[in-house]
């Protein structure tokens, strides 16, 4: 039943029953939406998770670094910090100081430890960037996917209109009303999704900031610990 006054129910109900009488192909346009559309809201709240709680562990962890007297003791402590990003840098780089500790007594080559280093921070990163091209193709792909469904649905209009021989707007009204449900989910789905993708991309790039700056201080605390 729809009410003639009535505001958002007549509106709820009308696309409902708009949704309900379109085509099998606008139904599948829809359907692939609404997939792209929670796809990408789910990563979304997991990048929101992931990242908030990088950006805890990293503010701990470099607590404990600064106030650890050498690599040693930051090695035995750092699996208290594992959702660090900035653990994997550790990590990367007490593997390569340990292995020319133990083959020559002492680091002489501190151009492997830099690259050894740029490695953990490299994969790191390409961690925090896991799914974002999820949200890169909804917001590029789904408006012309939704503008597909709206051509279509009205190409489809105009075809009935033409059959029926009538010529108001109320005999073509319905059908692209149902077309250009197609291009509104096509919006609702890509404009979060270009959102969320360049605020994450901007996180990562200040967690990549942060790893840099982490380098410098790993080197330092290396340069302490053979004083």
């Amino acid at each position: 039943m729809i009410f003639p006054h009535g505001g958002g129910l007549f509106l709820q109900l009308s696309l409902w029953d708009l949704v309900q009488q379109s085509a099998p192909l606008p139904r599948a346009i829809m359907a692939i939406l609404l997939i792209f559309s929670l796809l990408s809201w789910a990563v979304i709240f997991s990048k929101w998770a992931v990242f908030g709680s990088a950006r805890a562990a990293n503010r701990i962890f470099l607590r404990a670094f600064r106030k650890a007297t050498n690599l040693e003791a930051m090695a035995a402590a750092s699996e208290q910090f594992r959702r660090s990003p900035l653990v994997t840098v550790f990590d990367f780089g007490y593997s390569e100081v340990a292995r020319q500790m133990k083959s020559r007594g002492s680091v002489t080559n501190p151009l492997a430890l830099e690259r050894t280093l740029q490695l953990g921070m490299s994969e790191e990163i390409t961690r925090l960037e896991r799914n974002m091209s999820l949200l890169a193709t909804t917001a590029t792909v789904t408006p012309f996917i939704g503008l597909f469904g709206t051509v279509w649905g009205i190409i489809d209009a105009f075809q009935q209109l033409g059959t029926a021989g009538a010529a108001s707007l109320r005999a073509v009204a319905p059908g692209i009303s149902e077309a250009l449900i197609t291009t509104a989910l096509g919006l609702a789905a890509a404009i979060p999704a270009a959102i969320f993708y360049n605020l994450f991309g901007t996180a990562v790039k200040e967690f990549g900031a942060r790893m840099e700056d982490f380098m410098l201080e790993f080197m330092n605390m290396l340069d302490r610990s053979f004083e």
